[in-house]
């Protein structure tokens, strides 16, 4: 990691116009808001968390450059499978762009248009937030195993429901009420 620039506290400027990488690699647990996305009790390990992070300076028509910023990020994180209930893990990967501007109103007026998030410009950014917010966003809707590894029922018998329907319906004696008038 370089040690000009440091992720928590971030130049955003700074970094874009040096053209500066960062990156690394952490473990699950210091990541408190993505450890929580974790099943309790899994016993798959999760892996640890890569991140990337690259500055860069991109030009804008009319002269002068946006200050840009491109996040990698990876975990493979142990999650419920919505099939079976048993953990399964799970490659998260996120890749975003970003361009940051001088105010909010910029920043709202160009995230229509613009391909890239938009987010304002600090001289103090916690750029590890951002790779944790990103990987969190990336997560799986439904996570699942390919095939499950234990086999699933494939038919439900509810004895409750069969003794149910086997009761006479009250509308059919009813009905036999009324045509006896």
């Amino acid at each position: 990691m370089d040690k000009t620039h440091d992720p928590r506290h971030l130049d955003i400027q700074a970094f874009a116009q040096a053209g500066a990488r960062l990156q690394g690699e952490g473990r699950l647990a210091d990541w408190p808001r993505l450890l929580q996305e974790q099943r309790p009790g899994s016993d798959q390990p999760s892996g640890p968390v890569r991140w990337q992070l690259q500055g860069r300076m991109l030009p804008v028509a009319g002269g002068g450059a946006q200050v840009g910023l491109v996040l990698q990020a990876q975990v493979d994180l142990a999650l419920q499978c919505q099939r079976c209930l048993t953990p399964v893990l799970e490659p998260v990967v996120a890749e975003r762009e970003f361009l940051f501007v001088a105010d909010e109103a910029t920043a709202e007026a160009l995230d229509d248009e613009s391909e890239a998030d938009v987010l304002v410009i600090s001289r103090d950014f916690d750029a590890l937030s951002l790779v944790e917010d990103e990987l969190i966003l990336s997560l799986p809707l439904v996570p699942r195993h390919e095939a499950c590894p234990q086999q699933l029922p494939s038919q439900v018998a509810d004895e409750a429901f069969e003794a149910a329907s086997e009761r006479p319906n009250p509308f059919a004696a009813l009905a036999a009420l009324k045509k006896g008038n």
